[in-house]
């Protein structure tokens, strides 16, 4: 049975899938169920070593990747330092610019493989976005990519102008390593004259070492979509010998969170950073950081690159662009700030 099966209609698809229900009562997506059951069939990319799970990943990438449209914009861009970058334009006008980071442990994936999610970000949230190539672990372990986002930050503040954006309106962005990358940065800019806008985190990962073993690191454990082993080879890889496992770049919930920007945060149901995801979102709050959550009951770890297989994956995403659309309107954080809640 192929992936392609995970399109068929819904009734079809529960009486081929095995479909899960996690101790909130939840219900996985019967698309994400199938898809899980073929997944934990094929080999493990934490069995390779990182350039062959590389290659590995990126060709799932393709086949998962949803078709996009011609984009009125698609322009490669050399940072500082020799990072890359690509900057998405869908139309001819945009309301603001999001800085993306790419998931993948630090150790995987590359804006190439994030084509798709880009695009369809960009697409259905009506702004530019600069998706960054940071570099990655074990060629370059912590804190590279955190240096790689203060590069890619600048960079996007001196040219928003040149592109017709607001230097002040930069939304930062980014799933799971990524989301990590991102809640960093807005961690490190405080104080700064330009700050972000909004920052969006999807599934974030936000201890990096695991320092404390949460409910949902016990209970999705084996689930497919990232493993406790998965974990453990990724930090394995990114975290050098010595490193400081409190320093908040690791564990960005020691981290000072008071005065950051508005948050907009999305967990999965079926995710083992679900917990710790929570955790950062009251964080946030309880530093009176306006701080909406965006619970995906059904959905698992890295949904955003599952949209052309899974329904319920696409609307999920495009929830995310409809918050990043909203609040880039004119007045839109300002009119939505009493709505961002736990």
């Amino acid at each position: 049975m192929g992936i392609l099966a995970c399109r068929l209609p819904q009734p079809i698809l529960r009486r081929l899938a095995n479909v899960p229900v996690n101790t909130d009562g939840e219900e996985m997506a019967p698309e994400i169920a199938l898809l899980m059951q073929m997944t934990e069939k094929a080999d493990d990319y934490s069995d390779l070593d990182p350039v062959r799970a590389r290659e590995v990943i990126a060709a799932e990438c393709r086949t998962f990747a949803d078709r996009m449209p011609p984009f009125a914009i698609q322009e490669e861009l050399r940072l500082p330092g020799g990072l890359q970058a690509t900057r998405y334009r869908a139309g001819s006008a945009s309301r603001g610019l999001l800085l993306f980071f790419h998931g993948g442990g630090f150790v995987v994936h590359s804006r190439a493989d994030y084509d798709s999610p880009a695009k369809l970000l960009a697409l259905k949230a009506g702004v530019d976005v600069l998706s960054v190539e940071y570099r990655l672990a074990p060629e370059h372990p912590f804190p590279a990519p955190h240096d790689d986002a203060l590069t890619a930050w600048d960079y996007a503040v001196e040219h928003a102008a040149q592109w017709g954006l607001d230097p002040h309106r930069i939304v930062v962005a980014g799933d799971s390593a990524g989301a990590n990358i991102a809640a960093v940065l807005c961690q490190q800019l405080r104080g700064r004259e330009v700050q972000p806008f909004l920052q969006v985190l999807m599934y974030p990962v936000v201890d990096s070492a695991l320092t404390v073993q949460r409910p949902s690191h016990r209970e999705f454990a084996d689930c497919p979509a990232l493993t406790a082993k998965q974990i453990k080879w990724f930090s394995n890889h990114y975290l050098p010998a010595g490193t400081d496992m409190t320093d908040p770049r690791v564990n960005p919930l020691l981290g000072n969170l008071d005065g950051l920007p508005p948050a907009v945060v999305s967990v999965a149901g079926f995710d083992s950073l679900r917990d710790e995801a929570l955790e950062y979102a009251a964080g946030l709050l309880e530093n009176g950081v306006p701080t909406r959550v965006i619970r995906e009951s059904g959905l698992v770890h890295g949904y955003i690159q599952f949209t052309a297989l899974s329904r319920t994956s696409r609307a999920a995403t495009e929830r995310i662009a409809a918050a990043i659309a909203e609040a880039v309107s004119p007045d839109g954080l300002a009119s939505t700030l009493g709505t961002y809640r736990l």
